[in-house]
């Protein structure tokens, strides 16, 4: 039997690595990353966070040699959420220019003051209900909430935050936000704006690490459907009409189709968060010896680029950089 026409032979270019990595159409790079830090006001020493392997809380005083680990492994930016020792109905210590995330930001630019600091800017983690702002009855009051993440905000730029991270998916969030900077002298402070944020069931682990489980319900009445897309462009939309200087999807892995779509249809840096459930999977089935974990994690982070993401918030930063570095 004679063999078919074999000219074209894709694998000419896949003979040696030398080769593969000459022709590689994505790359990934240690300055893609972003590393989550959950602070708790709390605690005096860091504490595990059971799900999510390899994690921790910090107390503020362990804040700066956290920033340090990740500067001196090239990371350009730390993410960080806050867990108050006192919180209340409207989640009021979240503009309290003492408050956890304020000094957290303080101490995270005294030691690394190159790096880019990020706060996410949310309530549930104040709230003494667990949910995304000021309640009426069991909703959430959409413009109530509004005034307070305006509030927020202008606290964190005074505690000299890089980037503010709004992630409650209110209505109008970006504007009220981007109104609120610029009155109040920041105006180069930019958002990087949680704009298409799933109602997930892969937010679990977080919930540990930041107690921030809702008491009641759940969030969806406000964080997007799973089943919609055409939904995320209209927000992204929005929220770039608003003045959102970055735009984000989460959860990433699951919603990868989403990415790229939102991507394709806009013109800004796309952040993808490769969330805690995700990670918890990759480190239950790595502990269990079915999986290579440093092999999934990287396919995992090339597809995020691959896909459109330029920035990636993962848990698996730490790790990402030592195998890049060390490659």
């Amino acid at each position: 039997m004679s063999l078919p026409d074999l000219t074209l032979r894709p694998r000419r270019l896949r003979n040696s690595a030398t080769l593969r990595r000459m022709v590689r159409e994505t790359t990934l790079s240690v300055n893609d990353l972003i590393y989550p830090l959950f602070v708790d006001e709390s605690i005096s020493e860091s504490m595990d966070v059971g799900s999510m392997p390899g994690v921790s809380r910090l107390p503020l005083s362990g804040v700066g040699d956290a920033v340090r680990e990740v500067a001196a492994l090239g990371i350009p930016g730390v993410i960080l959420f806050g867990i108050p020792s006192e919180k209340d109905a409207i989640g009021s210590e979240a503009w309290n220019d003492e408050g956890i995330v304020q000094r957290a930001i303080r101490e995270a630019k005294a030691a690394s003051p190159e790096t880019c600091v990020i706060a996410d800017s949310c309530f549930c983690e104040y709230t003494d209900h667990g949910h995304c702002g000021v309640l009426h009855g069991e909703d959430v009051d959409n413009d109530a909430t509004l005034a307070n993440l305006q509030k927020e905000a202008v606290s964190y730029a005074r505690a000299g935050v890089d980037i503010i991270a709004p992630s409650g998916m209110m209505d109008g969030m970006i504007g009220a936000i981007r109104s609120a900077l610029d009155d109040a002298g920041f105006s180069n402070t930019p958002i990087m704006s949680y704009a298409v944020k799933y109602a997930s069931g892969y937010f679990g682990p977080f919930r540990d690490a930041a107690d921030s489980s809702p008491s009641f319900g759940d969030r969806a009445s406000y964080q997007m459907d799973p089943a919609n897309a055409r939904e995320a462009l209209k927000e992204a939309a929005i929220d770039i009409a608003e003045g959102a200087d970055i735009l984000m999807v989460k959860p990433a892995l699951a919603y990868l189709d989403i990415v790229a779509a939102v991507k394709q249809a806009t013109d800004v840096p796309m952040a993808v968060y490769n969330v805690s459930g995700e990670y918890a999977m990759v480190k239950a089935a790595a502990e269990k010896g079915w999986i290579d974990e440093k092999r999934v994690v990287m396919e995992t982070m090339l597809s995020f680029k691959r896909a459109g993401a330029d920035l990636i918030l993962t848990y698996h930063a730490k790790d990402v950089a030592r195998w890049l570095n060390d490659e």
